[in-house]
């Protein structure tokens, strides 16, 4: 093993620059004379032959990145299989299969180690890269860390960052709730990432309320837990029926005096898209065929259609998304990447390529997961008792869809 590569690969999670630290300080430690480099902004800095070879600075200082957030090395949304768009964006010239020359691009790096910090389309794709060289015989050895704040890598338990991104997520809530009396019959949406997956918003909610337990209430005041807690907690896996949680929202907003909704931004996306096609309008989408959510908006759609049926007279919109996935690994988050990424480098000694993660289906036991094994669209699992004991207690019933 002469060259270890890095990369970081699609949507920020507060993973990223620890994971890269704890590589680096656990190569630096066991084969200080191998080099590493670091692609810049993922498969992007790989196409570009982009790239900064890790010096003895950043050997001797690398764990100082774990008290950081985001990634100093970049990411990007670079799909390597849709040619179109690598050819739009001038990241690979006319006429080349780009599997093809992104693989020669790692034999010409002299690349005999690939880790890619990313979800499932990031590792699988640096798996195929390693099966096209492969058969024309040269070895690469591709390790993969699961990072993804929805959580949704299948067969993955816990995939990192996950954990981070609900907790901060529930601190940005607690500012925003503080809304709650700023007007008579307040509506305030808190929209949460989670395309296809519900579990950063559950999590997030169900962080929220744990927050909620230990507070001191003077109710005669206003400064009651009715006022601040959650409402409605809406999912891409459970139906929403608009009319019927309109009427249990109404006598909440009657009651109370105002409405907090935790919502995924993948919840009732289908409707929302029906109704723009019906409108004529574009649905805008990424290099990877998704959706712009960002760009139609559901929380202020979801805003608009509640607003009415219960009366709100002020309406606010807030979303958690950025501020919470470039945020530095928690505690309990950094245990899990060290030990993935101690386990990440012995594999990559030892020359076992995979998916580092603890198996939901080897009874949550940590190994390296081979690619083949490696899916995405995990969706939560809305039967847990936890999450039915939140909906329990905060009066919502819902079904799956």
């Amino acid at each position: 093993m002469r060259r270890v590569a890095v990369l970081t690969a699609g949507g920020f999670a507060p993973c990223l620059s620890a994971a890269l630290g704890y590589l680096i300080d656990a190569y630096t430690n066991r084969c200080p004379d191998v080099e590493i480099i670091a692609y810049q902004h993922g498969y992007h800095g790989l196409l570009t032959k982009n790239f900064v070879v890790v010096d003895d600075d950043a050997r001797a200082n690398a764990l100082t990145l774990t008290e950081y957030g985001g990634s100093p090395i970049g990411n990007s949304r670079v799909k390597l299989t849709n040619k179109a768009d690598l050819l739009k964006r001038g990241l690979i010239p006319e006429g080349v299969d780009p599997l093809e020359f992104a693989a020669n691009r790692l034999v010409e790096d002299q690349v005999d180690v690939l880790h890619t910090i990313g979800g499932d389309d990031t590792n699988t794709t640096a798996a195929d890269l390693a099966a096209y060289l492969h058969e024309h015989d040269y070895e690469l050895t591709v390790v993969g860390l699961p990072k993804t704040i929805d959580n949704d890598i299948v067969p993955i338990k816990q995939s990192l960052g996950a954990w981070t991104a609900a907790e901060e997520g529930a601190g940005f809530a607690e500012h925003i709730i503080g809304e709650n009396r700023c007007g008579p019959r307040m509506l305030i949406v808190h929209e949460i990432m989670g395309r296809n997956c519900g579990y950063l918003t559950a999590q997030t909610a169900f962080e929220y309320r744990k927050r909620l337990e230990g507070k001191k209430w003077v109710p005669s005041l206003g400064l009651s837990r009715e006022h601040w807690d959650v409402h409605a907690v809406y999912v891409p896996e459970e139906h929403i029926d608009i009319d019927e949680e309109s009427t249990r929202l109404r006598a909440i907003m009657d009651t109370v005096g105002n409405v907090n909704i935790f919502l995924s931004e993948g919840a009732g996306v289908e409707d929302i898209i029906a109704e723009m096609e019906a409108a004529g309008e574009e649905v805008a989408r990424d290099a990877f065929g998704h959706v712009r959510l960002d760009e139609i908006n559901p929380g202020r759609w979801f805003a608009r259609q509640f607003a009415k049926r219960i009366g709100a007279e002020k309406v606010m919109v807030q979303k958690s998304g950025y501020y919470s996935r470039a945020s530095r690994a928690s505690k309990e988050d950094l245990h899990l990447i060290k030990t993935m990424c101690d386990l990440a480098v012995d594999c990559a000694i030892d020359g076992r390529p995979g998916l580092i993660g603890n198996d939901e289906e080897d009874g949550g036991a940590l190994k390296s997961i081979a690619f083949d094994r490696i899916a995405g669209g995990k969706p939560f699992d809305v039967s847990v008792s936890w999450y039915r004991q939140m909906l329990a207690e905060i009066g919502q019933v819902s079904s799956a869809n």
